[in-house]
């Protein structure tokens, strides 16, 4: 086993986490601040090669009809250039209702305020997303 890399892709914040190398708990990285998808890339590159992650689960935007509107197919698409820049594979988690599931961690243990609140929400989401990947990984292996 080793650590896995997981990624809240955001239009400007996108939130970073990473998993301990028994795969076992999601831990948060932190957030990457990048206006251009390039400047985005380089981050990216940057904590990959500082941590190591033998892959990469990224959330995917998905409808709550189940479709894939337009986000999703941007999410796709940058994955596919995350993917041949790093040589890592990168696999999709359905990220529905997870930036709600920060919130509302936050609201009930953390009272943050909301200028903090922008600062980790995005690396709570990116923890939900890869903490949902390793769970279900986990019970599909039993």
């Amino acid at each position: 086993m080793a650590k896995i890399m997981g990624i809240d892709k955001g239009d400007v914040r996108t939130g970073v986490a990473l998993s301990d190398p028994g795969e076992l708990l999601a831990s948060g990285v932190g957030t990457v601040t990048a206006y251009t998808e390039e400047k985005l890339l380089a981050e990216l590159l940057c904590l990959i090669e500082r941590h190591r992650p033998e892959k990469i689960v990224m959330g995917l935007p998905v409808n709550m009809d189940g479709t894939h509107g337009p986000r999703a197919e941007k999410v796709k698409a940058f994955a596919g250039r995350l993917s041949e820049a790093s040589g890592l594979e990168v696999l999709f988690e359905d990220e529905r209702c997870t930036t709600v599931a920060a919130h509302e961690y936050l609201n009930e243990s953390l009272k943050h305020r909301s200028k903090k609140r922008k600062k980790v929400i995005d690396t709570l989401s990116a923890e939900i997303i890869l903490q949902d990947y390793l769970d279900r990984k986990r019970k599909d292996n039993k």
